[in-house]
């Protein structure tokens, strides 16, 4: 019967569906190319880079949520990855793969919800998120953290980068409560170091910082409104 609360799947679609921007919200977001939005270069993350220069990581098979117009898909896939990269916005992988042609790179561009992808246990050796994270629901983190576990071979890697609490560009600061009570993310959650150490308490923590101010003329992306961590599967 619709609208009936049958399953905890049946709730978590409930809840979803007062929270999460619809599809056509990123679609248009991402449908004008030319708005001044930082992650709209089309150059990787500092950290990312970083992670493969210092040999952090290196080169296999990679999944990528939410991965907008591809840049970081698309370097990872440079330096000699395997790569599925996920989004909702069609719009998003229309674009991401257009880039990915232009620079004659194979990369597994998927238009889908990132719970909905069916992952293959133990598949991964990174699992990357760059702004993804901030704007999963409280209700879906468990979900998500599920998912990485699922992804991830063991001591494989999942690196994040996500809002600032209180940061400059955005990071609300409400509680996982006040979603509910607010319907709304705010924009995006908002996170301290402190958080971030126990939300994702099951990996191993070797890295949590907030991001280097890269400027324009670098060939990396980097602002210091985000946290940047990595972390390793046990």
């Amino acid at each position: 019967m619709k609208e009936t609360i049958n399953s905890h799947e049946d709730l978590l679609e409930m809840l979803d569906s007062l929270l999460r921007e619809p599809t056509d919200f990123w679609n248009e977001f991402y449908a004008n190319r030319e708005k001044k939005i930082p992650f709209f270069v089309d150059k990787p993350d500092e950290n990312l880079v970083g992670f493969f220069e210092n040999n952090d990581v290196n080169s296999g098979k990679v999944l990528e949520l939410g991965c907008g117009p591809g840049r970081n898909a698309i370097y990872c896939a440079e330096k000699g990855c395997t790569v599925d990269a996920i989004d909702l916005s069609e719009q998003s992988i229309r674009w991401a793969t257009e880039r990915a042609k232009e620079r004659d790179v194979n990369v597994n561009f998927i238009h889908n919800n990132i719970f909905d992808v069916q992952i293959e246990e133990g598949t991964y050796d990174i699992v990357y998120d760059s702004g993804c994270f901030h704007h999963i629901a409280p209700h879906r983190r468990k979900d998500y953290i599920d998912l990485i576990h699922k992804a991830l071979k063991p001591g494989g890697y999942y690196a994040i980068t996500c809002f600032v609490q209180g940061g400059e560009l955005g990071g609300s600061d409400i509680s996982d409560w006040e979603v509910y009570r607010l319907r709304s993310l705010n924009g995006g959650l908002g996170f301290t170091e402190d958080k971030l150490r126990a939300i994702f308490s099951d990996f191993e923590e070797l890295e949590i910082r907030r991001m280097k101010d890269m400027n324009q003329t670098e060939k990396t992306f980097g602002i210091s409104a985000l946290w940047t961590a990595l972390f390793r599967k046990k």
